[in-house]
């Protein structure tokens, strides 16, 4: 049985008429006549009487209508939700928490105002976890600092970033005039966590110039680092962008380093194997636009 046929018989059903029911089908009479009976051996019953060139439905033909007509408003619906998914779905963004403090919210406002029926779902995380999170395809598409597996992922750059060493106020630091990258072992180091972007990205720093930082705390959260260091519990280099506020406040105090750029690119990356939905390729543009 075929969606093919029920959609014959039930033709036939409306119009109660052969003739009529090929031509609404686009169909030659005697193939309408052949599903009909295609259908009638398939199940071993008669669904119309044919008297004197005229048909009428059975019992049983009212009975197999009534089934064939739900199979078909399924199916209809079915056609209608997936053909119109894009518009009608679900988008699934993980952002790293620099990126999900500042880029994510305005992208995703943005998305909304354009695609009003597709439910957003959001996860802010470590970069590493949202890497997994691409793999898993527990996630459609990210928001990444720092370095991407490129074998694994294809990505947009969207943005650069920099970051910036916070200390508190009144930090022996502030007397000096210059302040280098060596000169951040001296002193209690507070650190995001391992694995993170920002983490992996410092640790590669201070390896390439030979010096070992060891924190004393370590946090998922930026804020948390922020607080630690105002109490002058120690050091930190942070996104500038997320700091910029406490240090307008003056809860802490920026330094630059003399000796080290400390800028990355941001990126929106997807899995290489992904397939690209409307909705995923309108997010990429709102971040590929988003940078200009």
């Amino acid at each position: 049985m075929t969606i093919r046929l029920i959609k014959i018989f039930i033709e036939v059903y409306k119009v109660q008429n052969i003739t009529k029911a090929s031509q609404n089908l686009h169909m030659t009479q005697p193939a309408v006549t052949r599903a009909i009976k295609e259908i009638e051996s398939y199940y071993g019953v008669c669904l119309f009487e044919r008297i004197n060139n005229k048909i009428s439905v059975t019992e049983t033909g009212k009975i197999f209508y009534s089934y064939a007509f739900h199979i078909m408003d399924t199916f209809n619906e079915m056609e209608k939700s997936i053909r119109n998914w894009d518009a009608f779905g679900i988008l699934r963004i993980g952002a790293s928490i620099t990126l999900g403090n500042t880029y994510l919210v305005d992208l995703v406002s943005q998305f909304n105002e354009e695609n009003p029926d597709i439910k957003v779902y959001c996860n802010i995380c470590n970069s590493n976890d949202l890497q997994q999170g691409l793999i898993t395809n527990s996630l459609d598409i990210a928001l990444l600092e720092g370095n991407v597996n490129e074998h694994e992922f294809k990505t947009e750059e969207i943005a650069t970033g920099g970051l910036i060493l916070v200390v508190p106020q009144q930090h022996p630091l502030l007397n000096k005039d210059k302040v280098y990258i060596k000169d951040i072992a001296e002193y209690n180091f507070i650190s995001r966590e391992s694995k993170s972007a920002l983490r992996t990205y410092l640790d590669s720093i201070f390896n390439i110039k030979g010096i070992t930082v060891q924190p004393i705390w370590e946090s998922v959260s930026t804020q948390a680092i922020i607080t630690a260091v105002s109490k002058n519990l120690g050091i930190s280099i942070l996104p500038q962008m997320l700091v910029k506020n406490d240090i307008e406040k003056g809860n802490v105090v920026g330094c630059k380093i003399e000796d080290e750029n400390l800028e990355r690119k941001f990126y929106v990356a997807w899995h290489k194997n992904k397939y690209l939905n409307q909705s995923v390729k309108s997010f990429i543009e709102l971040c590929q636009n988003y940078s200009q």
